[in-house]
């Protein structure tokens, strides 16, 4: 698959498509919806299938504000693959592009540099100056520059799902019924950095600590199973361990920075600092409490860690 930094990076060459737009931020199940769409339309047409995603978020241009984003663009774009998709076109958002009309928009990306003969879009898809277009501006547009426009609802099994629905669930730290709208595990990701060392020298539990993008969607506080990875192999090994997750400030310890920290179950001989590193999400365990002392965070740790053994053994089928 075809990655492509801005109009300029599409060949000058490049035949028509089909395309998809959007933000596709979570790439859940109903931006699945939209691809799935597209990919059916390639199909019947013979035509690769492009993606237009936006980065940074609209909304920082817009507003002023990112929302907590659930997958980087990278990120994205990896997501995208397995559903057909050709090529992917990561458009800077800026006030330029935001300052196009719907029909400059259309003609600049979609017909001067894709020659789409299909665009397909979620059903609120908005685009052009001050959110003018919609879909049903979009068709009238294709009527004109030849081609169709699909306008696909966002819904899976009955649901409609949204990036906005899924943030509120991860907020409330709510990581299954996230995931299954998103379709997997809701995902950080980050560089393992060193921490104050609690977890190794007084807990009994060494935890990896990751650096975090800013504006990272992350879950509510609290403790979570699920899984820590590593996604730079290391002398060609890749590594992937179920795990025990601490969200929040640590507050026995009277912490003010928000941090995610994951002890790899059973496992004392790690050496990541340095490593990009990403953790999954599975199940909450608990809220964030504050202990009146370390022996009865030890206690709580260790019923914790039980309690994660038993929720990621019960995923994967293993018994033992």
């Amino acid at each position: 698959m075809r990655r492509w930094d801005g109009l300029e990076d599409i060949p000058s060459d490049w035949g028509r498509s089909v395309v998809a737009v959007g933000v596709f931020d979570g790439v859940h199940r109903g931006h699945q919806a939209i691809l799935a769409s597209a990919r059916a339309h390639g199909r019947e047409l013979g035509l690769p299938v492009v993606v237009v995603t936006f980065d940074p978020h609209p909304q920082r241009v817009l507003r002023g504000v990112t929302p907590p984003v659930l997958t980087p663009v990278g990120r994205r774009v990896e997501l995208m693959e397995p559903f057909g998709v050709d090529a992917v076109c990561v458009l800077p958002f800026s006030e330029e592009l935001s300052s196009l009309s719907a029909e400059g928009f259309v003609q600049r990306v979609l017909v001067d540099r894709l020659a789409a003969a299909a665009v397909v879009v979620g059903e609120d898809f908005r685009f052009g100056h001050r959110a003018a277009g919609n879909v049903a501006v979009l068709a009238e547009l294709g009527e004109r520059y030849d081609f169709t426009a699909d306008g696909v609802r966002l819904v899976a099994e009955g649901e409609t799902i949204t990036s906005t629905r899924i943030r509120s669930l991860l907020d409330e730290g709510d990581v299954a019924a996230a995931a299954d709208l998103l379709g997997r595990p809701h995902r950080v990701s980050g560089r393992i950095v060193h921490g104050a060392a609690r977890g190794r020298e007084l807990l009994g539990f060494p935890t990896a600590n990751a650096d975090l993008p800013p504006d990272t969607a992350v879950p509510g506080d609290g403790v979570y199973a699920g899984w820590l990875s590593r996604l730079e192999p290391v002398g060609g090994q890749e590594g992937r361990w179920p795990a025990a997750v601490s969200v929040g400030t640590n507050p026995t310890f009277n912490g003010a920075e928000r941090t995610v920290e994951a002890y790899a179950l059973d496992r004392d001989d790690l050496e990541l600092y340095g490593l990009r590193m990403a953790v999954d999400f599975t199940a909450r365990i608990r809220g964030q409490e504050r202990f009146d002392s370390i022996d009865e965070l030890i206690v709580a740790m260790h019923r914790d860690v039980d309690r994660c053994r038993d929720v990621l053994a019960a995923e994967t089928g293993d018994s033992a």
